[in-house]
């Protein structure tokens, strides 16, 4: 386990947040009476954010041919478990400055920042106890979900939470290629040892893991903004079985321990979610909140060598954000930080001149 996370001074002194979450205190009087309203107020107005996609995948652009499909390394090149371990193992993260990241955020005009706290390969930005595989076990031994958290609460922005839902290539019960379609895990020529399989195989055993670690991100870190779940494909390739992934309880989970907390999960499974946030060339207005999420990169979420000067430019940003605009909708705009954690210097010179522009407008 690595060390404990400490509460920001501003509260560390009760035990408890302020009354309203910084990035909601435009919107105290709704919250008072219903945080959840007030949250989607927020999120209607909130316009712009950014994501942020890092972890061992990042790495893999120092390693030769394989950089091509490194959002999917393991996957794509049928990486055994013990095989991406190693990859992990290198993963240092010593640039990964939440303080200039947040600031990156607000001078862009940015409202919010969404990080993934656990991507398919099943690694861990957080200092999780339901698993070792995690950034405080590697030479990083750093928990980067409590380090930008806090960063955001100070700043006023909001924080969200993504979390791999749908796929895990990790846990030994998560979804198999026998019973769920949707890539569901990379497809090995012989039997990975670390995967239950058959009779031993229990979805239920993964469900309840990620009950677990969503718990962890909604008690140990105060109030954030939302869980943001991907890997969609996965419960929608079998309707007649999604319940088994319990999603309805664990929107009511979410809800009930931070009842501001917005829940999305892409396109939609239950319907109940609050926001839909589908990829890139999504056309259609919704009555539902909205967030279209794309990439700098060319169609590439992790840091992509291969992809150096072909990173969305200062034009190509602002006209993304008139056609969210046109649609009603947010846009989550992902950077993949470098191998050592620090954004792309294309990246970071685009987004101070677009919150440039966006100042003049």
């Amino acid at each position: 386990m690595g060390a404990a996370y400490s509460m920001p001074s501003s509260w560390a002194s009760t035990g408890i947040e302020p009354t309203v979450p910084s990035y909601l205190r435009a919107y105290e009087n709704t919250y008072g009476n219903n945080p959840h309203q007030a949250a989607l107020e927020w999120f209607r107005d909130a316009k712009f954010g950014l994501f942020i996609h890092y972890g061992p995948n990042a790495l893999v652009s120092m390693i030769g041919s394989r950089v091509a499909q490194n959002d999917w390394l393991q996957y794509h090149e049928k990486l055994s478990l013990a095989e991406y371990a190693k990859i992990a193992r290198q993963f240092v993260a010593d640039k990964f400055d939440s303080d200039f990241i947040t600031d990156l955020a607000l001078e862009a005009g940015m409202k919010y920042v969404n990080i993934t706290t656990r991507h398919h390969d099943g690694f861990c930005l957080f200092d999780s106890r339901h698993t070792q595989f995690k950034s405080t076990n590697t030479p990083a031994k750093k928990d980067l979900v409590a380090e930008l958290t806090e960063q955001c609460r100070k700043k006023g922005l909001g924080i969200f939470y993504y979390y791999s839902h749908g796929r895990d290539w990790r846990h030994p019960h998560a979804p198999d290629n026998d019973e769920w379609g949707g890539s569901a895990r990379p497809r090995y020529a012989k039997l990975e040892p670390h995967y239950k399989y058959g009779y031993e195989h229990d979805l239920n055993q993964y469900v309840d893991f990620m009950k677990n670690q969503i718990t962890e991100l909604l008690t140990n870190y105060g109030r954030v903004a939302g869980i943001w779940l991907d890997g969609i494909a996965v419960p929608k390739s079998r309707p007649e079985k999604v319940h088994l992934f319990r999603c309805q309880e664990l929107h009511d989970r979410i809800h009930h321990l931070q009842p501001q907390a917005l829940v999305s999960y892409k396109q939609g499974v239950t319907g109940t979610e609050d926001f839909l946030a589908p990829e890139r060339r999504w056309k259609e207005k919704s009555n539902k909140p909205l967030e279209i999420c794309d990439t700098f990169q060319p169609r590439k979420w992790f840091y992509n060598k291969v992809l150096d000067g072909r990173h969305k430019n200062t034009d190509d940003v602002m006209t993304m954000l008139e056609k969210a605009q046109e649609l009603g909708a947010n846009l989550l705009l992902n950077t993949g930080p470098l191998p050592d954690g620090s954004i792309h210097p294309e990246d970071v010179r685009t987004l101070k001149e677009v919150g440039r522009l966006l100042r003049t407008k």
